[in-house]
Formats: C-alpha cells, sequence, structure tokens
C-alpha cells in the first residue's frame, strides 16, 4: 500500500494528488449548487415580480392598436355616409 507521501523525497504521491483533486472538485460544485439553491428558492419567493407590469404594457398595446383601428373605420367614406344616413333618418322621424 503507498503512502501519501513517497518515503525520502517529501513529494506526495499521485493517488493523494487525485483525492485532493477530487476534494476541491467537490468543494466547487457544492458551493456551486448552493448559489444555484439560493438562486431558485429566491425566484420562488416572488415569482410575479414585475408580472403586472409587463401585463399593463400589453394592455397599454393592445387598447391602442384598437383605438388606431376604430379610428380607421370611422374615417372611411363608408361608415361616414352610413353615420350621416343615420342622424338624417333620426332628424327627420322627430
Amino acid at each position: 500500500m503507498m503512502n501519501a507521501i513517497t518515503p525520502g523525497t517529501g513529494r506526495r504521491s499521485f493517488v493523494a494528488r487525485s483525492a485532493q483533486a477530487l476534494v476541491e472538485a467537490r468543494d466547487r460544485v457544492h458551493a456551486t449548487m448552493c448559489v444555484i439553491d439560493a438562486r431558485a428558492r429566491t425566484l420562488a419567493a416572488q415569482p410575479e415580480e414585475g408580472a403586472a407590469t409587463a401585463e399593463y404594457a400589453v394592455v397599454l398595446v393592445a387598447a391602442t392598436g384598437f383605438a388606431a383601428l376604430l379610428v380607421a373605420v370611422l374615417k372611411s367614406d363608408a361608415v361616414k355616409t352610413m353615420l350621416s344616413n343615420i342622424v338624417k333618418k333620426a332628424l327627420n322621424i322627430g
């Protein structure tokens, strides 16, 4: 069985260096997993942060698009004629 230090040289053996590298790799993975876990817990605690602002923006864009479409339809000649005919008929009835 090999010792961690080769007798007479004071140098660590290949097995000892490999074991140390594995321990360091395990520690790095553990630290990374702790950071990932903390981030996941933070996101889970406030999952809808900013959702209200995004929904508000979507509603504003949709309302603006609908208003633009309504203005375009009301400015068309066919709609102008139809509305003026409705007003004329309403005035003639009274």
